[in-house]
């Protein structure tokens, strides 16, 4: 350890004596479970783990992290992309948690330490629902924060543009409720871009009348309908917005881990989310049902709180690497190729997720937010687990199967969508790839007001402007 880490060493004794949570150091009991995290390609190497206990220890930590010179990273429930470096502190704010629902306002009050899974019981108390992704244990704070493309999105939007306040600690250790009266400019950056901008310790979101869904998924093997994926893509040409839906494709290895009917199978996977009810959703997943057996059909009336079901999501951490791309098409023919260079020819496990967008999503919220490239109709997104695969061969086949659509890209990739490690891993994609060009230039002057030395960077980084 060299002189400086000593000092902070040193000094983390006192910040101990200004928190009711924990500041631990390597070696202390509870250091590693704290900086383990969902993916485990990846693992946290900070100096100094933070677990607060509430937001003023929050302050106290980004206080110290400042002072010390210390780059912080932030984790809740370890969903999150970025692994913090030796030399830095990790804030986990898994601690903060908490519901409180307004049901006159169609509100949630939220912890950052708060899962999707405890939001989504509460509201269910008053027939309302929450804008989550397909896995209920992710942390609803984080998901926000980058955008959340989840269930209900062609629909009601982005989790981002249903946001009410913000409470935030920004990099001069000031907490803040952030709102758009009070400050539209932190408040528009914090919706798709606020792991930049500070450590959140709490939201008030939105909250949607939706109480049961006609969901489930239609499983189909794909040496029987071997063009799934081009139908699939026909069939959401013309769907009302209250249907969201999406297609993966996952060569199963042929291995007692998985389901024993989908082991050493080319599998195609047809999530279902419908609003609408069940006779008419019927009527429009026909068309689906029509093209041929089916391994499974879970498809069905069920209540908002069995949405997990939908995707069946891994509860389990495992190491993986991911990316993905917004297009603006994708045409038959394209589909052919991508399950082709994806299925057994790939040589390596690899899904292939199809979200179909559109709809409110294409739309701008009001109040705006960072959230941009609202005019893609398709999110292509390759995520392939790392089992005994080094990560240049992922990457290799990731490449591949994303340059089919290179040309149909609007420019930008999905930040909530990105699964990535963004240390001892293969080169990030550039920040600008996640924002439109004025928005991120916007969002690198506002970084550089409020965190101009650059203090949270273990995120998809903004640098702040000169």
């Amino acid at each position: 350890m060299d002189a400086a880490a000593d000092a902070v060493a040193a000094a983390v004794a006192g910040l101990r004596d200004r928190m009711r949570g924990e500041a631990l150091l390597p070696g202390d009991e509870g250091f590693a479970a704290g900086c383990a995290g969902f993916q485990t390609a990846y693992r946290h190497r900070p100096g100094v783990l933070v677990r607060p206990a509430d937001a003023e220890d929050v302050v106290s930590a980004v206080a110290f992290a400042a002072a010390h010179d210390l780059p912080v990273a932030v984790q809740a429930t370890g969903h999150g992309l970025a692994a913090a470096t030796d030399g830095s502190m990790l804030i986990s704010t898994a601690a903060l948690t908490g519901v409180t629902i307004d049901q006159a306002a169609r509100t949630a009050r939220i912890g950052a330490g708060t899962t999707f899974a405890d939001v989504i019981d509460a509201a269910a108390r008053y027939g309302l629902a929450p804008l989550n992704g397909s896995a209920p244990g992710v942390g609803a704070v984080g998901y926000v924060l980058g955008g959340g493309l989840g269930l209900l999105a062609r629909e009601f939007g982005y989790a981002a543009d249903r946001v009410a306040s913000i409470d935030v600690v920004t990099a001069d250790a000031r907490l803040r409720r952030v709102t758009a009266d009070d400050d539209p400019e932190l408040f528009w950056a914090l919706r798709g871009a606020g792991a930049n901008f500070g450590v959140v310790t709490g939201m008030e979101i939105d909250l949607v009348p939706v109480s049961r869904l006609y969901g489930g998924e239609l499983v189909f093997d794909l040496a029987r309908t071997p063009g799934l994926l081009a139908s699939y893509l026909r069939w959401t040409e013309d769907l009302p917005e209250t249907l969201t839906s999406s297609v993966s494709l996952l060569d199963y290895p042929d291995l007692p881990m998985f389901p024993a009917g989908l082991r050493g199978r080319h599998v195609g996977h047809v999530r279902i989310a419908y609003t609408g009810d069940s006779r008419t959703g019927a009527e429009l997943v026909a068309p689906l049902r029509a093209l041929g057996p089916r391994v499974s059909d879970t498809v069905a009336e069920m209540p908002y709180t069995e949405c997990g079901d939908i995707y069946h999501d891994p509860p389990t951490p495992h190491a993986y690497e991911g990316d993905n791309l917004l297009v603006r098409s994708f045409g038959p023919e394209q589909a052919d190729v991508v399950t082709e260079l994806a299925g057994p020819a790939a040589g390596l496990p690899c899904v292939v997720d199809v979200r179909h967008l559109g709809g409110a999503l294409g739309r701008a919220p009001e109040p705006a937010n960072a959230v941009g490239h609202r005019s893609a109709r398709y999110l292509l997104r390759v995520l392939m687990p790392l089992m005994g695969a080094a990560p240049g061969e992922v990457r290799a086949v990731q490449e591949k199967v994303l340059g089919v659509l290179a040309a149909e890209s609007v420019g930008g990739r999905f930040q909530s969508l990105v699964y990535g490690g963004l240390a001892d891993g293969p080169p990030p994609a550039p920040d600008e790839d996640f924002w439109e060009p004025a928005d991120h230039r916007r969002l690198a002057g506002l970084k550089a007001r409020f965190d101009p030395a650059n203090l949270f960077r273990f995120n998809r980084n903004i640098r702040p402007a000169e």
